[in-house]
């Protein structure tokens, strides 16, 4: 992390890597985990992670936001493997055939996570904010939840960024029962759960690329 941060009366710095509340996690116990599983419908079929967007591919852009925020990092993804295990990190594909969705991606992150947090984005929205999985991490704890969630404003009123979660690891079981159920909606399987929200004012950092058009509308540059 970069400066110092205080909150509450645990001081967090540069040689202090810990996201700080009432508790606190330490940046190490936090895997990453980029959602690039889609079928890329809205895109004619593309893979869209694999798509370039200045000239890198928006999942290592997505990668390498995360990176410095969390411990580790895993991708996962449904096809063109190779091309994502090129990006250095572990590749995992869903355990749920025909590209169940997010929550798909979420199980088989769940299932590989060896932390107790997994972080999640998505591999089309290339400028989430720097201190997402701060804020995440903040809200978890200081709310003693199960998960802490995204949120953005539209006309003063909150909007969930459903795949932009921390979560406990010790979620897999819950998930994996509602999954079986034939359930797929992200913000309805977090509802059930003690998820804290956390609002960014900034929405345009959750712009993200459903469409060859959208993806056009990003190459102004990543901040």
């Amino acid at each position: 992390m970069v400066g110092t941060v205080m909150v509450g009366t645990v001081m967090v710095g540069a040689g202090d890597k810990r996201y700080a509340g009432i508790m606190n996690i330490e940046i190490a116990d936090i895997t990453g985990l980029v959602l690039a599983g889609g079928r890329g419908s809205r895109m004619g079929g593309v893979d869209k992670g694999l798509q370039d967007h200045l000239g890198v591919p928006l999942a290592l852009h997505a990668l390498r936001r995360l990176g410095p925020q969390v411990g580790k990092l895993l991708i996962n993804a449904n096809r063109n493997l190779t091309s994502y295990q090129s990006m250095g990190v572990p590749v995992w594909p869903d355990e749920i055939p025909d590209y169940a969705g997010p929550l798909a991606g979420m199980l088989a992150g769940l299932a590989h996570c060896e932390t107790p947090y997994l972080a999640t984005v998505p591999c089309d929205t290339p400028n989430f904010p720097l201190d997402l999985v701060e804020r995440l991490a903040r809200a978890l704890i200081d709310s003693d939840g199960e998960m802490a969630m995204a949120f953005t404003r539209e006309g003063g009123t909150p909007r969930r960024q459903p795949v932009f979660t921390l979560m406990r690891t010790s979620l897999h079981g819950s998930l994996t029962a509602y999954v079986a159920g034939g359930q797929g909606n992200v913000g309805f399987w977090a509802s059930r759960q003690r998820c804290a929200q956390v609002v960014f004012e900034d929405g345009s950092q959750f712009f993200n690329a459903n469409t060859l058009a959208d993806l056009a509308q990003l190459q102004g540059g990543v901040r």
